[in-house]
């Protein structure tokens, strides 16, 4: 019997992982895959996310660095930088590796290559089934991501007004290149693709190309993907990667009986920028401890609902209006883009949203009395 079982060895799984095993909780995680492994995903990495990390990253981890960003709509293009690192670069298989190792350092279990089929909540305790087996624990945190089927044993799937899907491929360059075309700033093209964006982000080896939108509203995907290559200069044959992402803001049921959501499996991602990371590792962290506080204090259940009220405070706001920011900017795309390419105020000041200077509240806000969108 096990305190905890986390299922799914991503950021959110391997944060829960170490908070867990730093908190004494007898803790087995299940992750599908053998470590390192693929993993589509531009690898942007805010500071605001590193903070939430009790350790430094190696060198090695960090690719890129980006003090701005160059946004792309039509015929127009706006740049705008800090002073300062607004994010850095991460090749995903590397990361996750990594901070699924700074989970193992705790002591905690760790089963690569063995995948949950199902989650049962029952009176005592819950059971997760594999193949090699059925464990029992006290609670479980599910951290499968967003493409998992375990989580429905709390919430339903997501429709397809609440998730978009994204096609991402790598093009080989050498740094010398890279640098050229984009220096510091990572490069976002709007209306390429319904509900979403592409987007050109700088690696150590190569760019990071891809497109995303909302599913009902990204009719073509493969076709769209290819035009964006092409329309930005890649020749070539590049395979192709999709996967699923949901919009946060939406409110879903994260909280089960014993059975805690975390990471994208929650649905915790900025509807915007589709940036997910920060809220994986912190909501991960949250959960461990919401399950420590029922396991080693209150004793009583319905304290589980204490990890909601931490992740609402930490970071429900700002999901709440990324949602809202977004569905404004694509319902009209030529009025909004064409207020928001107009004036590098505007970049400038987004650029703190992505830095967690400033929620989508207060950039709003900010928007509406400075330039009287509507």
């Amino acid at each position: 019997m096990y305190d905890i079982i986390i299922i799914g060895g991503g950021p959110s799984g391997a944060s829960a992982g170490r908070k867990a095993g730093k908190l004494g909780m007898k803790t087995l995680l299940l992750e599908k895959e053998e470590f390192p492994r693929y993993k589509p995903c531009a690898g942007g990495l805010s500071d605001h996310a590193r903070s939430y990390l009790d350790f430094e990253l190696p060198e090695n981890i960090i690719e890129w660095e980006v003090t701005g960003a160059k946004i792309i709509f039509k015929d127009q293009l706006i740049e705008a930088h800090k002073n300062h690192r607004v994010a850095a670069l991460v090749s995903r298989n590397k990361f996750d590796n990594f901070l699924l190792e700074k989970a193992k350092e705790t002591g905690i279990e760790v089963h690569t290559g063995e995948k949950a089929l199902c989650c049962r909540e029952m009176p005592d305790c819950i059971e997760v089934d594999t193949r090699q087996g059925t464990y029992q624990a006290k609670f479980a945190i599910i951290a499968e991501g967003a493409q998992g089927i375990v989580k429905t044993c709390v919430r339903p799937t997501d429709n397809k007004n609440e998730y978009g899907i994204c096609l991402v491929t790598e093009v080989p360059a050498n740094e010398r290149e890279i640098e050229e075309r984009l220096g510091k700033s990572v490069e976002m093209h709007f209306g390429v693709a319904g509900g979403g964006y592409g987007w050109i982000f700088p690696h150590k080896t190569y760019y990071s190309v891809g497109i995303g939108g909302v599913v009902k509203d990204f009719t073509h995907p493969k076709e769209s993907m290819l035009n964006f290559l092409k329309d930005n200069g890649f020749s070539g044959e590049y395979k192709l990667h999709g996967h699923k992402i949901p919009w946060g803001g939406i409110k879903r049921k994260v909280v089960g009986s014993r059975v805690l959501l975390s990471g994208d499996a929650a649905g915790f991602v900025d509807a915007f920028s589709g940036e997910g990371l920060a809220y994986a590792i912190r909501s991960g962290q949250f959960a461990a401890e919401a399950i420590a506080g029922v396991c080693l204090q209150s004793k009583n259940l319905k304290d589980l609902s204490k990890y909601e009220a931490l992740c609402r405070a930490e970071f429900g706001t700002h999901l709440k209006y990324s949602l809202m920011f977004s569905r404004v900017m694509h319902h009209f795309p030529d009025r909004t883009f064409k207020i928001f390419t107009s004036s590098d105020k505007m970049l400038d000041k987004y650029l703190e949203v992505m830095d967690f200077k400033i929620d989508y509240k207060d950039y709003l806000r900010w928007a509406l009395l400075n330039f009287k969108l509507r």
